[in-house]
C-alpha cells in the first residue's frame, strides 16, 4: 500500500501568455477634393527673349536693327559730332579758298582741293541729317549693308581730302619757300585752306577705321 502524501499536490499555474497589442487600424484615405476645388499652381512663365536688335533702346523702340553703344558708331552722339566737325572743317577750307577770288583757279592742286572739300562737306552734312534722324527715332544704320556703304563713302572722301591737302601743301610750300612769291599770291589763305583740309581728314579717319572694323567683324560672323 502506497503511502498517502500528507499535503495535496498542487501544480504551479503555467506562465500567462501575453497577447501582442492589436495593430492600429489604417487611417481612412482622404477623399479626393472636388474638381471645382482643385487648384493647380500656375506654371512659371518663360523668360521673354529680347527682340532682335533692341539692345538698350527699350521696349518703345521701333522695329529694326538697333545700334550698339559704340563710340563714334553710326547714329550715336559722338558719330554725329564727328560728322558735324567734318562738315564744318570742309566748309572752312572752301571759305578760305573762296576768299582768294580766282586766285586758286590757275592751280590744279587748289581746284582739286576745292572739289574734294565740297564733296566732303556734302557727304558729312547728309550723314549728319541721317544721324539726327536716328537719334530722334531710336533707330540705327548698323546693318552690314549700311555699314559697308558708310565705309566705302568715308574711305573715298577721306582719300580725296587727304590727297588734295597733300597736293595743296606741296604747292603752298613751293610758292612760299622756293619761289618766295607769297607777296603776289594769297599764301595765308592757301595755308589756311590746306590746314583745314588736313583737319577734315583727321576727323574722317576715326569713322573710316570704325566702319571698316565693323564690316570685317560682320563678314567674319557665321
Amino acid at each position: 500500500m502506497m503511502p498517502q502524501p500528507s499535503h495535496t499536490l498542487v501544480h504551479p499555474d503555467p506562465a500567462p501568455v501575453v497577447a501582442p497589442p492589436p495593430a492600429p487600424a489604417p487611417a481612412p484615405a482622404a477623399a479626393p477634393a472636388p474638381a471645382a476645388l482643385q487648384v493647380q499652381a500656375p506654371a512659371p512663365a518663360p523668360a521673354a527673349a529680347p527682340a532682335q536688335g533692341q539692345g538698350n533702346a527699350g521696349p518703345n523702340a521701333p522695329p529694326g536693327v538697333l545700334m550698339r553703344n559704340l563710340p563714334g558708331a553710326p547714329g550715336t552722339r559722338i558719330g554725329l559730332g564727328l560728322r558735324l566737325a567734318q562738315a564744318a572743317l570742309a566748309a572752312a577750307a572752301l571759305g578760305a579758298m573762296a576768299s582768294t577770288g580766282d586766285g586758286y583757279s590757275s592751280v590744279t592742286a587748289f581746284r582739286y582741293l576745292v572739289a574734294a572739300a565740297a564733296l566732303q562737306c556734302l557727304w558729312s552734312l547728309a550723314l549728319s541729317i541721317l544721324y539726327i534722324y536716328a537719334l530722334l527715332v531710336g533707330r540705327t544704320y548698323h546693318t552690314t549693308r549700311a555699314i559697308a556703304i558708310l565705309c566705302a563713302g568715308d574711305w573715298i572722301t577721306g582719300a580725296l581730302t587727304f590727297t588734295a591737302a597733300c597736293a595743296s601743301a606741296g604747292i603752298t610750300t613751293f610758292v612760299n619757300d622756293d619761289v618766295e612769291a607769297c607777296f603776289e599770291n594769297h599764301c595765308p589763305s592757301f595755308m589756311a585752306a590746306t590746314a583745314m583740309a588736313f583737319l577734315t581728314w583727321f576727323a574722317v579717319a576715326p569713322c573710316c577705321v570704325l566702319n571698316l572694323g565693323s564690316v570685317v567683324h560682320r563678314l567674319q560672323r557665321p
